[in-house]
């Protein structure tokens, strides 16, 4: 498999030292700094990212070099468009970040100013693309304008900018799930065959190994139950030999909370995505758990959270991702440690061959992992999957994202509301 190019600009190491002189300098509510910092990170055809800026107190303090603190990812087609000219802005595109002190919001319904101490940019060169890791920035920077006003000492914005290619295999399932497609790989225009994906939820068959991990009613009322409890979905994940080399299926059943209609959170449904047990043909070891509900509101959401599970840990896993999908249009679910808040950001994921070993990778090694986009309910998905080449050493290592790509997808369509009625003639009992 032959990955494709892309680029991971990443900032972190953020910090703010601002001298007496230009504290003196600045406008009020910025002199005591008594409020928290933070700044806007924005490269231009991204969305604008927004993080915390801590103050350094003392003039040998430094920032710690390996915190990142945003990270964007750069298609090669980003990276022409980035240094293109344009008609309507400058020929080269720059990463800008603004600080400010104090937070964006409200107060008794009167809106609250941030201060903008000052702004740094970078502009976007052609060492970019050049494949190889660059550090762009490395140390302070002076912000602001009392650095030029007066000679005296400004604020001060230490940082760490730096480029490194992240090579990533993309997939794409060519139907919807449901529908058992094949999965190829993109390589530009050539599409390349790797998997096949069977979808079943009939009745269970005693001579299916997946069968021992949940009962079903054998009363034959499986489509009526459906009405009221979505169960019993299975996805396996086949190589081109017929294996089956990855799979997913419900364990917890997509059932409407009390009083309601659908699946909420304080219920949710979960699926065990799982791989083959090196112990036996038939048997299976699990990998993670997928736990997906609906949040109302003004525009309903999915929410997905991914557990990874570990054969040395006990409990519910260690949690690596909780994505919030919009239920009309569908979004992106991924793995990415430096866009997670939790604890576990500087967690590795293991190999899904490595057995649940957590050692099994450098701690070292993080970032983005794996993404899926995926439709909105009612709407045709076959959902695009990317993953990072250093999580994946063979294929079977791909086929377990590939039955967690399926999974999200699938917990769209599980996570509709319940009392909706089915017209005579759809080809969906859902």
């Amino acid at each position: 498999m032959d990955p494709q190019a892309f680029i991971r600009l990443s900032i972190g190491s953020l910090g703010l030292r601002v001298p007496g002189t230009a504290l003196a300098a600045a406008k009020s509510g910025i002199h005591t700094l008594t409020s928290p910092c933070s700044c806007e990170i924005r490269l231009r055809g991204f969305p604008v990212q927004t993080t915390s800026v801590p103050l350094v107190s003392t003039p040998e303090a430094v920032p710690d070099p390996q915190t990142i603190s945003s990270s964007f990812y750069l298609e090669e087609s980003d990276l022409k468009a980035l240094l293109a000219p344009g008609c309507f802005y400058a020929s080269h595109a720059c990463l800008e970040i603004v600080v400010f002190a104090g937070r964006k919001g409200s107060h008794c319904g009167v809106g609250v100013k941030r201060q903008q101490i000052g702004t740094f940019k970078l502009e976007v060169g052609p060492e970019w693309g050049e494949g190889r890791p660059v550090i762009l920035v490395n140390g302070w920077k002076g912000i602001g304008k009392s650095k030029q006003e007066s000679g005296k000492p400004g604020a001060e914005l230490h940082l760490r900018v730096k480029i490194d290619p992240d090579p990533r295999y993309v997939f794409q399932f060519e139907d919807e799930t449901k529908l058992s497609p094949q999965i190829v790989q993109l390589q530009g225009t050539i599409k390349q065959p790797i998997f096949s994906c069977k979808f079943s939820r009939d009745r269970v068959s005693q001579v299916d190994p997946l069968n021992n991990y949940w009962s079903f009613s054998a009363d034959g009322s499986g489509q009526d139950l459906e009405r009221r409890e979505r169960k019993g979905w299975k996805v396996k994940i086949h190589d081109l030999s017929g294996s089956a080399v990855a799979a997913a299926f419900i364990t917890t059943p997509f059932v409407p909370s009390t009083g309601c209609d659908w699946v909420a959170r304080s219920n949710p449904g979960a699926w065990l995505i799982v791989r083959p047990d090196a112990c036996g043909p038939d048997s299976w070891q699990p990998w993670g758990k997928l736990e997906a509900w609906r949040e109302r509101g003004l525009r309903d959401s999915i929410c997905c959270r991914f557990h990874l599970l570990s054969e040395v840990q006990e409990g519910a896993g260690l949690l690596m991702s909780e994505i919030f999908l919009n239920a009309e249009k569908g979004g992106k679910f991924f793995i990415d440690t430096d866009r997670q808040v939790q604890s576990t950001t500087a967690t590795p994921i293991p190999s899904p061959r490595s057995s649940g070993d957590f050692a099994a990778l450098s701690p070292a090694v993080g970032g983005f992992v794996m993404s899926c986009r995926v439709q909105g309910e009612g709407r045709s998905s076959k959902p695009l999957v990317q993953l990072a080449m250093r999580h994946v050493t063979c294929v079977e290592d791909a086929a377990i994202f590939m039955a967690l790509a399926a999974a999200v997808d699938l917990s769209m369509e599980a996570c509709r509301p319940f009392r909706r009625r089915i017209r005579r003639g759809t080809r969906h009992s859902w």
